[in-house]
């Protein structure tokens, strides 16, 4: 009722009217917040918005994840059932029709945005979503975009596309006086498997199209997340998103090259990175692995350096680390070579498990796996290959595999020519693994401590 009341008095700035009653309905819980995208990134912001008592709609295309939602199921192993029943009391609901984004306060969208074959960005997923939510916008509603994407995206194609397909000829507002739809981009700071922090913890970024865009999506974000960092515009937040990425990308890359110079040298680079992060200043740990995954770091890089060709830019640096970190399941499978070539075998013919599919420990997430790289080259050098992996009981094909495999039981270890340690889940007992194997190749340093000749640590 007082909404009512303040509207009659300031009829004449019809704008910051709405502003204010936007902001206050994110205040008081009462906003519709529609997300857009179900994923590892969608779905833990719309329990995270239901936990705080908003009213959240999760929209996406596949009719299965929908359905399993509406019906209190999870299909990611972190997300348990009973935070979807949980949810749903407070008004949580998935659907796959985009006409309810009538309905919506704030629109987010969290879709994938892969590379294609050629390491060039692949934007169908937001363009295709933002051509599907247009035609429902309405005045004075926010829109953000969360996909990790190059500086530029937010104005050069959603901003565009919003405006060219709403029906009611709304532009996006860039002051205070301006009605229309208000656009801009947080970057999502999802780290799948990290109980460290606290979800809400995470300071959220925030760069709007125009300070009314910003100072929304800072009330909205504010509404769930302990500390907000507004920046002058979405290509800011887009660049640091990327920045972050990078940064951990550059620094993996170096780990990997020492770790390959550590190997000649007969030096652990474990102990190496152990005893320099006891500086308690200028040194940040990183780890050496078999090849990098997820959504994030092996492909963000490329967006940077495809953007940077338009403006006659060549980032050599974050390339050359692109490179490093790429040829690292090359580099695994040189070791399993010569581990095999030790017990006098080739991989030809050999019979080898690959434990762990996931990027990292304890996820249920396949996104670019090293893994599913290893699995193929060892395939097409004829090895006969089985895996293990407790959150995939099996595997199909994605955009960039076809495994189609089954996990096979982890009971007869000594039958297989090398068992090679991919991804470290914490529910493998190592020390039983390396007991009972003929050979054992450690990519991650996952039997540290553990004393065998059976094991080869690349």
């Amino acid at each position: 009722m007082s909404h009512h009341n303040y509207n009659q008095k300031d009829m004449t700035t019809a704008a910051p009217t709405s502003l204010e009653a936007l902001k206050q309905k994110f205040a008081t819980r009462e906003a519709r917040i529609g997300i857009v995208g179900m994923g590892y990134v969608g779905l833990p912001l719309a329990l995270l918005f239901s936990e705080e008592g908003f009213r959240v709609t999760g929209f996406d295309i596949e009719a299965a994840k929908v359905d399993k939602l509406n019906s209190g199921g999870s299909y990611i192993v972190r997300i348990l059932p009973e935070s979807i029943q949980h949810a749903q009391k407070s008004g949580f609901h998935a659907t796959s029709n985009y006409a309810h984004v009538a309905e919506m306060d704030a629109v987010i969208i969290c879709v994938p945005t892969p590379l294609n074959e050629y390491h060039e960005p692949d934007l169908s997923y937001v363009t295709g979503t933002v051509e599907s939510i247009a035609p429902h916008t309405r005045e004075g509603q926010l829109i953000v975009l969360e996909s990790t994407t190059y500086p530029g995206t937010t104005e050069e194609l959603v901003v565009p596309r919003l405006e060219s397909g709403n029906k009611l000829g709304l532009k996006v507002a860039r002051t205070a006086d301006d009605a229309g739809l208000h656009v801009a981009f947080s970057p999502e700071r999802e780290d799948p498997g990290n109980d460290t922090v606290a979800r809400h913890d995470i300071p959220k970024v925030v760069g709007g199209c125009g300070p009314i865009a910003s100072e929304l999506a800072a009330a909205m974000y504010g509404a769930i997340f302990r500390r907000v960092i507004p920046v002058s515009s979405p290509s800011v937040a887009e660049m640091t998103k990327l920045l972050e990425n990078i940064y951990r990308c550059v620094n993996i890359a170096l780990v990997n090259e020492l770790k390959q110079l550590c190997m000649k040298m007969g030096i652990d680079i474990h102990e190496v990175i152990d005893a320099a992060k006891t500086k308690p200043f200028g040194f940040q740990a990183f780890y050496p692995g078999p090849g990098l995954g997820g959504h994030c770091i092996p492909i963000d890089p490329f967006y940077l350096s495809w953007k940077a060709k338009q403006y006659d830019f060549h980032t050599r640096f974050i390339e050359l680390a692109g490179e490093v970190n790429t040829a690292m399941p090359y580099f695994v499978i040189d070791q399993i070579a010569a581990g095999l070539n030790e017990h006098s075998k080739s991989i030809k013919g050999s019979k080898i498990l690959v434990l762990g599919l996931a990027y990292k420990r304890d996820i249920d997430d396949l996104r670019e796996s090293p893994s599913l790289t290893i699995l193929e080259l060892l395939r097409d050098k004829w090895a006969k290959v089985a895996y293990n992996d407790p959150y995939f009981p099996t595997v199909g094909h994605g955009r960039h595999y076809a495994l189609n495999m089954t996990s096979t039981p982890l009971d007869n270890l000594g039958s297989y020519d090398a068992v090679v340690i991919v991804t470290d889940h914490s529910t493998y007992n190592y020390k039983q693994i390396v007991e009972q194997s003929k050979l054992v190749i450690d990519t991650r340093n996952a039997t540290k401590g553990i004393l065998s000749e059976k094991i080869l640590r690349c």
